[in-house]
């Protein structure tokens, strides 16, 4: 039986461990383990990514693809389960480019995360310490990137920065 939060937040920048720390959290509880994937392969560089992450992380986690619609992959989730939703950021991006109302699949998102039965660790990209982006929509996806970041990290148990592959618990205790 593992002792995990019901809901971590795992934050970092681009290429800051984030991911591998999540995994390694995820992997530590002895549970069944759930990668919620929200990438999609635009181009053969994002596909050999995606099969290489998938390589790496091994037979032993069961894969479901949900680029937007992570409710059914969150009901599905038993208790003896975890789940590695990775990430936020790409979920968040996907429905931005397809023009979503973004309040709306956040709602959504924030009610799947409440009626899931199992622990959830969710991966994120902290883009506030960055420059002011020079274009609108870039504007745009930071902004609503630092509210959805903001809402989950007040929902979460525990929330860890990870800088250089170094985890910096914010709030919480690690298990």
């Amino acid at each position: 039986m593992s002792n995990h939060p019901r809901l971590s937040l795992v934050l970092g920048g681009a290429a800051s461990g984030k991911s591998g720390f999540a995994e390694a959290l995820v992997t530590s509880t002895g549970l069944n383990r759930v990668y919620l994937a929200t990438a999609q392969a635009f181009d053969d560089e994002m596909q050999a990514k995606l099969v290489r992450h998938r390589v790496m992380r091994g037979p032993d986690w069961r894969t479901i693809e949900a680029p937007l619609d992570l409710a059914p992959a969150l009901q599905q989730a038993a208790a003896d389960d975890i789940v590695l939703l990775d990430c936020i950021t790409m979920w968040l991006s996907n429905h931005l480019l397809a023009e979503h109302d973004l309040e709306a699949a956040q709602s959504a998102l924030l009610a799947a995360l409440d009626a899931c039965a199992a622990p959830v660790v969710m991966v994120s990209n902290e883009v506030g310490l960055s420059v002011v982006p020079d274009n609108a929509l870039a504007r745009r996806f930071r902004d609503a990137q630092g509210r959805v970041n903001q809402v989950l990290a007040a929902r979460s148990e525990l929330v860890v920065h990870v800088i250089a592959g170094l985890p910096q618990v914010l709030k919480g205790t690690l298990p």
